[in-house]
């Protein structure tokens, strides 16, 4: 059954939530994919809330009716280096879905709440740097997987990660 969910922008307040959500989401959902010897240095610098998203204006939650953070997500300016396309571009950032909530149209309502505020701040191609475990989720999203990416975490972390692409011209016409 899906929740009732509200979507709305997080604030500088919001970082408890969602440090919660990420603690929760990241080490359950990304164990299938990932050795243990990746997750246990990744998951402590991946999970955690990052201030200036919260504060940005362009990150997002997903609530129950009982104001508890089920998704969050959200996108920044700009681009990875080496960006296809021409126009402005945005970075998709720091996503997650509350483990015991896939699969019920959660993380694709924030999703698509994230490309609409993209693609109406005049973003025309959103990049993605995926986990191995969401690449299907964006696929069908409308993002096309470009090549494998080793994200420098640490020195001596890295984290692996596929380098996607989203048309939002396409995605919105």
């Amino acid at each position: 059954m899906t929740p009732t969910i509200s979507l709305r922008r997080a604030s500088p307040a919001d970082l408890a939530a969602v440090d919660a959500l990420l603690a929760r989401s990241y080490p359950r959902l990304l164990a299938a994919d990932y050795p243990p010897s990746i997750l246990v240095l990744a998951v402590p610098r991946i999970a955690r809330a990052r201030p200036e998203l919260l504060a940005s204006g362009t990150y997002f939650l997903a609530e129950d009716v009982r104001g508890r953070v089920l998704a969050a997500g959200g996108w920044t300016r700009g681009n990875l280096a080496g960006a296809e396309g021409s126009g402005d571009s945005g970075n998709v950032r720091h996503v997650a879905t509350d483990p015991d909530m896939t699969r019920r149209g959660i993380g694709r309502a924030l999703m698509a709440q994230v490309m609409r505020d993209a693609c109406g701040a005049g973003v025309e191609w959103l990049d993605c740097l995926s986990t191995r475990t969401a690449v299907p989720f964006y696929l069908a999203l409308g993002f096309r997987p470009l090549h494998p990416v080793d994200v420098p975490l640490a020195p001596g972390i890295i984290f692996p990660a596929v380098r996607m692409l989203a048309d939002l011209r396409q995605a919105n016409s």
